[in-house]
């Protein structure tokens, strides 16, 4: 029977079947994953592309023993908002870490609503009275 054991000193071949698992249930999204003490692995599209792994916040959870939430500052996801929390032993104790890219990051929703809204300025003037059509009564 194989067995796979998520420690300190795992390897990227320790961290393969969970970081595909996950993979395929987050729709593929790219994953990526290390142990404290060794690299780890980087999946996209279904496929291991690295097996000697790691990245700066993968790094940062592990030293912090903290989720982040961040937009690297460089690697293979350089300013793409992703998700990277701790695994953790018994203790607490940061042992690895697994990280996804996040999709929900990718949209600024308040960026969105200015530039939304700069363009409804522009597209009726300076004046910031809502459209008859965009009244309350005129939706009902």
């Amino acid at each position: 029977m194989e067995q796979y054991i998520i420690s300190v000193s795992s390897s990227a071949r320790d961290l393969i079947p969970v970081t595909i698992c996950l993979h395929d249930l987050l729709g593929r999204l790219p994953v990526t994953a290390r142990s404290r003490d060794h690299p780890g692995v980087r999946i996209e599209d279904g496929k291991v592309i690295d097996e000697a792994y790691t990245g700066p916040v993968l790094e940062e959870v592990l030293a912090e023993n903290a989720t982040l939430r961040v937009r690297p500052p460089r690697g293979p996801y350089k300013g793409i908002p992703v998700v990277v929390a701790p695994v953790r032993d018994g203790e607490g104790r940061a042992i690895g870490a697994i990280g996804i890219v996040d999709v929900t990051g990718i949209f600024d929703l308040a960026g969105f609503m200015e530039q939304n809204a700069g363009i409804r300025r522009q597209m009726r003037g300076e004046d910031s009275r809502s459209l008859p059509t965009e009244s309350p009564a005129e939706k009902r």
